[in-house]
């Protein structure tokens, strides 16, 4: 039986504020149509299943209750599994990767960066989504008016995301530390929810009009250093030479 949290979760996918955050994080990776996709993490199947519209997707997930109830709209090939999954596939097989929220969830980040790297194609791209510790900070304090939580976060503290346990942050230099001498680089850091989470009032995220006027500006300020640096999400593009 799949546990309510879970299923209110799916159901908060379809609300505006997430609806954007897919659009602008699809519309941020550079990819062509016809490629080969590992999807790796892929949750409620949101990202493979629009990604699987004009390319071959191969999706890994250690959530069973999720790839019970993940989105299938287009077909992909859905896996169920975690690292030992991904050991399975084979060398400079795929030329897009994305893992999206997953890395601060996982105890074996760079045993799963050095998968990566063997996996991908050269001149293939990786598309890492991931929490920002100031971001987090800044929806504490503004949209939730939590000043304690703010605080807490600030000295340190850890926070708890429904379904996913305890957020351990990470930063650009552990990334650029499971790099090492790999030849890849990261190409791009951009930023995703600067402003959108910030507002307390819901009601107006619902109309048209402001949602795509907030999509416009979120997009001019996604890769602004200032503006990346404060939004919820960065999503960092990585290529192999």
């Amino acid at each position: 039986m799949i546990n309510n949290d879970l299923k209110t979760y799916a159901e908060n996918l379809k609300e505006p504020w997430w609806l954007l955050f897919y659009r602008i994080v699809w519309e941020q990776i550079p990819i062509k149509n016809g490629v080969k996709i590992l999807d790796f993490g892929s949750g409620l199947g949101v990202t493979a299943n629009y990604l699987a519209k004009d390319n071959e997707v191969v999706a890994i997930e250690p959530n069973k209750d999720m790839i019970k109830i993940r989105i299938d709209e287009n077909v992909y090939e859905q896996m169920f599994g975690d690292i030992e999954i991904l050991k399975q596939q084979k060398d400079e097989s795929f030329d897009v990767i994305v893992c999206h929220n997953v890395f601060e969830y996982a105890k074996d980040r760079e045993d799963i960066f050095r998968e990566f790297y063997r996996v991908l194609k050269p001149n293939g791209i990786i598309s890492i989504v991931k929490h920002n510790h100031v971001g987090r900070i800044m929806q504490k304090a503004v949209f939730e008016n939590n000043l304690d939580e703010a605080i807490y976060l600030l000295d340190g503290g850890r926070v708890k995301v429904m379904n996913f346990g305890e957020v351990n942050y990470y930063n650009i230099n552990d990334i650029k530390q499971w790099i090492g001498d790999k030849d890849i680089s990261i190409e791009k850091i951009l930023g995703v929810r600067t402003f959108w989470g910030l507002q307390q009032n819901n009601d107006v995220k619902y109309g048209q009009d402001w949602q795509e006027k907030m999509y416009k500006l979120e997009m001019k300020v996604s890769d602004i250093k200032e503006y990346i640096n404060i939004a919820f999400y960065n999503h960092i593009i990585l290529r192999k030479a």
